[in-house]
């Protein structure tokens, strides 16, 4: 028996595309004689829909689409679709064979937890779902239903002898190997291997790595698929008392790298542009580590062609600054533009002269500078229809190192969940790659710029201990009693989660932007901005 593996970029809502891809798939795999196509969780209309699912006219589509795709496959072929059922919506995977839907079977266990809200829309399905392909009996599960014990065991109950399992599963920095393991919970438990199929590519915030894999009946990898890649892989099935393993081995199981974030962010930066089809992107290059390494991510996302930086310098920019800008502009071949932002300010200055009489300088000042920016780069976006990146990390977002409407703006926030340090780690390893980040970039003291020899440790924390703090109070849901407790001084903690707390208004308003780490400020973050609660003060 031969199984095939499509994993595949679908785009949220377009049937007719997505039925396209799988077509070809097909045809792919029925020319390699492959018995049986897998495709990924709701492949008809792309992962996840949101609420496109509360649309009637929607529904109608997707079932629509399958039901022709039916008709036009070669071979058996399991399509992800919502379909309605007498007991409500659920989350189906249909295998179509002969032309005609044989079968639905919905998804058992629904996540309603970090960015999923799959209760808001579907109902649980409660029957397995077991059919036979070459004379092997399969049992389907999808996503959620092999993080739990249930499903697995109710298909072995219906005499399945191979569990497949169809995924919309995203990307963050853990999730490869929480996967992992639990695939290899459910086929200890069956003693049957299990085929995981997840689809690949960007979506608004989340990023989807693919990383399909098949695990034996002993635990073994027996296949997996490349991570960040497009793929139809065929694998190869041999009946022995019952017990059905795979025999070709393809790949090999990703480790968590700063190499896959890189992947990840380049992905999710050329899917979003590419999807919602715009020419290119336009950037604002300062000179720092932030923005370098988001050019370098837009050029190996899109190419230089349609990456366009501008240099928008100000009497506190350094020299230095602007020739590393224009270093790595000409290093990387993209369109690079300067523009004297001192004019713009001095007039700023000049028309609220009067109006900040009796008041001192202080950030106010800083901001005008940012915002000044933030307009001409927008500028650039509205008269060539290239979308602006923004350069924050979360190490800003976090603590509000950033101006609303000013750095703050334009449409794809492309480090968004991503630290300092991490920032740091993704300029070196792209420099393995091929140097197009100056040295002294990486290795000079960060600075906004915006006064005379201002350094971003003025403000906060050193950027080793923010990151830490705040990935143990964002990602792993931590106290802060437990945070002192492991060893971070005390009034780090208190100033880092005083600023998350008290940004949250300035996260609602910044971009999308590419989720990467187990919890990012987006989907899975929901804090309300008018809040009395103030743990900080606590310690």
């Amino acid at each position: 028996m031969k199984i095939a593996l499509a994993q595949l970029n679908f785009i949220v809502g377009d049937l007719a595309g997505n039925a396209q891809k799988i077509r070809e798939a097909a045809a792919s795999a029925a020319s390699a004689n492959a018995d049986l196509l897998v495709t990924s969780e709701l492949s008809i209309c792309g992962y996840p829909p949101e609420d496109l699912l509360l649309r009637a006219a929607f529904l109608n589509d997707c079932e629509a689409a399958v039901e022709s795709l039916a008709s036009q496959l070669p071979l058996p072929t399991i399509v992800g679709t919502p379909w309605r059922k007498p007991e409500g919506l659920v989350n189906g995977a249909a295998l179509l064979r002969d032309g005609k839907i044989e079968c639905v079977y919905g998804k058992r266990e629904l996540p309603n937890y970090a960015v999923f809200d799959e209760k808001r829309y579907f109902v649980s399905d409660s029957a397995p779902q077991v059919f036979e392909i070459a004379g092997c009996r399969v049992g389907l599960l999808i996503c959620e239903d092999v993080w739990f014990d249930r499903a697995a065991a109710q298909a072995k109950a219906a005499g399945a002898q191979i569990l497949i399992a169809p995924n919309g599963s995203p990307y963050n920095t853990a999730q490869h190997a929480a996967r992992l393991e639990v695939v290899r919970a459910r086929v200890a438990e069956t003693g049957l291997p299990l085929v995981y199929v997840n689809q690949i590519g960007g979506q608004d915030e989340l990023v989807f790595d693919g990383g399909s894999m098949i695990v034996a009946a002993d635990g073994t990898i027996a296949q997996t698929l490349p991570h960040f890649s497009e793929c139809v892989a065929i694998s190869n099935w041999n009946g022995d008392g019952g017990i059905w393993r795979a025999q070709t081995v393809r790949g090999s199981p990703a480790t968590n790298s700063v190499a896959h974030v890189y992947a990840a962010l380049v992905l999710a930066v050329r899917d979003y542009i590419n999807k919602n089809k715009f020419p290119g992107i336009v950037l604002g290059l300062s000179g720092g580590i932030d923005s370098a390494v988001v050019l370098a991510i837009a050029v190996d996302a899109l190419g230089k062609g349609r990456v366009r930086a501008a240099m928008l310098p100000s009497k506190f920019n350094l020299s230095i600054s602007l020739e590393d800008a224009r270093w790595m502009a000409g290093t990387l071949g993209v369109r690079y533009d300067e523009i004297d932002i001192e004019p713009m300010y001095a007039a700023f200055e000049a028309a609220l002269k009067l109006q900040f009489v009796g008041y001192g300088i202080d950030a106010t000042e800083e901001n005008l500078q940012s915002r000044i920016r933030g307009t001409l780069l927008m500028a650039l976006s509205n008269k060539t229809g290239n979308l602006v990146l923004t350069t924050g990390n979360k190490s800003e977002m976090s603590t509000g190192y950033a101006t609303l409407y000013g750095d703050m703006a334009g449409g794809f926030g492309v480090l968004k969940d991503c630290d300092k340090e991490l920032v740091y780690d993704m300029a070196r390893y792209r420099n393995t790659l091929g140097r197009v980040i100056p040295e002294r970039v990486i290795t000079r003291a960060p600075s906004a710029e915006l006064r005379h020899d201002q350094k971003d440790q003025d403000s906060l924390p050193p950027y080793e201990d923010l990151d830490r703090i705040m990935a143990l109070y964002v990602e792993q849901n931590k106290s802060v009693q437990e945070i002192v407790a492991l060893g971070n001084v005390p009034e780090y903690v208190r100033k880092v989660v005083r600023l998350i707390k008290i940004n949250e208004y300035k996260r609602r308003q910044a971009p999308v932007g590419p989720r990467v780490t187990p919890r990012g400020y987006g989907r899975d973050w929901r804090y309300p901005i008018t809040s009395g609660y103030q743990d900080w003060n606590t310690l």
